[in-house]
């Protein structure tokens, strides 16, 4: 099934998607939502994130060795963690907003859990438990700044910097699937999850230990190579196999 978030005259609510239609929901889809309310066509929705603001997203660098190296990184030995401010979010059919502090702001396609119940410590076993879905999403980062502070917190949390969407998956099996991220109709990054060096499940585990993870959080898991510099103007899109397309402009604030 997909799922989706919108506004509903101001209002944020939940839905299922089916087809071109969507059937609105009394709660979040992990939260055991039913349905609520007559079908909405989708053509006429306004999207938003589909997880909540105020939750975490945590992002996994590094996770892909051919990334590694195309950025002259070593090879971690652990997953390397770092978090995004959930004001990075933006929805499909947004705009990225290129700040004036950076010279080099790049694109980072990649796969994205939805945690769907509360969980601590938890082992790899646990995570078709702890994981509702997936939903594509795009860590953009100023590559520039992320060089210069050493800390990746403004590097990688401005405003918009999180696109993700449209719609969170369930019941996909997410440890071998296609990823490409385009930019103006060219495909830039061409790679599957299976390439990743920590799975899906060692990264929910590993991430449990340190912090509880709660239902709306997101988990990026990492990029494949082809990372690369985003120009105002552009349409930047990644296609996560199986999933529609998440879409979004890019323009120079100001």
């Amino acid at each position: 099934m997909n799922f989706l978030r919108f506004d509903d005259g101001g209002v944020p609510r939940y839905g299922r998607l089916d087809g071109e239609m969507v059937a609105p929901l009394d709660a979040a889809p992990w939260e055991g939502g039913e349905a609520a309310g007559r079908p909405i066509p989708l053509a006429g929705l306004t999207l938003l994130p589909p997880v909540p603001p105020g939750g975490k997203v945590l992002c996994i660098g590094r996770n892909y060795l051919a990334h590694a190296k195309e950025l002259g990184n070593e090879v971690p030995a652990e997953p390397l963690v770092f978090l995004k401010p959930s004001t990075s979010l933006l929805a499909h059919g947004g705009t990225v907003v290129l700040p004036p502090e950076s010279e080099r702001v790049d694109f980072e396609g990649e796969l994205a859990l939805v945690i769907g119940r509360r969980a601590r410590r938890v082992g790899r076993e646990a995570f078709a438990d702890v994981v509702f879905g997936i939903t594509p999403a795009l860590d953009i980062s100023a590559r520039d700044l992320q060089k210069k502070d050493g800390q990746w917190w403004r590097a990688k949390g401005f405003d918009t910097f999180c696109p993700c969407g449209p719609v969170v998956a369930t019941g996909v099996d997410a440890s071998d699937l296609g990823l490409r991220t385009i930019l103006d109709g060219a495909v830039k990054q061409d790679g599957r999850t299976s390439r990743m060096i920590f799975d899906l499940p060692a990264l929910v585990s590993w991430v449990s230990q340190a912090m509880t993870l709660e239902p709306g959080d997101l988990l990026l898991t990492g990029t494949p190579e082809g990372v690369g510099p985003l120009a105002p103007g552009q349409l930047l899109e990644l296609e996560i196999e199986g999933l529609p397309r998440l879409s979004v402009r890019v323009e120079k604030e100001g």
